[in-house]
């Protein structure tokens, strides 16, 4: 009996921060969750770092990481990085699916802490054993592109029906959002199970291009002056990259 993509082994990286510009805010904690198959006892790998700069209120608020706890507990970000890259780069190597919920935000903030402390860059990781990304947010757009409402996490974990014990904790968020993945591919097998993760991932780069496309028009159409990338899953270095 052959199972699909999304009944197989699957890895979920997440990553709380200081906030949320990815070329200037820094990793807080991180997370990578391991799953052999639907039902098994996740595997959990975490981080947490001293980010060496302040970290606001408002961020303390959402994951309630505060700069002294940092300080104490939380290693310096060097060796955290290179730990990070080199579990995500083995997941690539042994065939595993990465979920990553909006991967735009945490894989380019992991790629901005690699060369910021390791003069390196995420894409040296997988040259020779490319990124196959599952990002649930691109997905569920994509796939039921004309329900309303929003579409955080929460939301999603909500839709679809899956359990998340403890929001904005980094462990707890990478295997809901790897839950929400095996739960959206079930909904829509009828048009997922044909799919390798490598065509899959193929196709988000084009479909959250589009999805950033309908939204900039909406931000014109509305007087919002903000700009969206439409990169995927991760966006290019900028020249002036803190």
């Amino acid at each position: 009996m052959t199972s699909c993509w999304y009944e197989g082994p699957l890895a979920a990286f997440d990553t709380e921060t200081t906030g949320v510009d990815v070329e200037t805010d820094r990793i807080v904690s991180a997370a990578v969750v391991v799953q052999d198959a639907p039902g098994c006892r996740p595997r959990v790998s975490r981080w947490l770092v001293n980010p060496g700069v302040p970290v606001p209120r408002a961020a303390t608020a959402v994951h309630g990481l505060t700069e002294d706890h940092l300080q104490r507990n939380g290693r310096w970000p060097a060796p955290v990085m290179y730990e990070i890259a080199e579990q995500l780069a083995e997941h690539s190597t042994l065939g595993r699916p990465l979920v990553v919920m909006n991967a735009p935000f945490d894989l380019t903030l992991l790629d901005r802490e690699l060369r910021r402390h390791r003069a390196s860059s995420l894409e040296r990781w997988f040259a020779t054993s490319p990124l196959r990304v599952l990002d649930p947010l691109v997905l569920d757009k994509h796939l039921d592109r004309y329900r309303k409402g929003r579409r955080t996490l929460t939301d999603l974990c909500a839709h679809y029906e899956v359990t998340l014990t403890e929001a904005h904790d980094a462990g707890a968020d990478a295997l809901a959002a790897l839950e929400v993945v095996r739960a959206l591919g079930r909904r829509f097998a009828a048009r997922l199970d044909r799919l390798t993760p490598a065509e899959l991932h193929a196709l988000q780069v084009d479909w959250h291009a589009a999805q950033a496309r309908g939204l900039q028009a909406w931000f014109a159409r509305s007087g919002t002056e903000e700009t969206v990338d439409p990169s995927w899953p991760l966006r290019p270095e900028l020249p002036a990259a803190a």
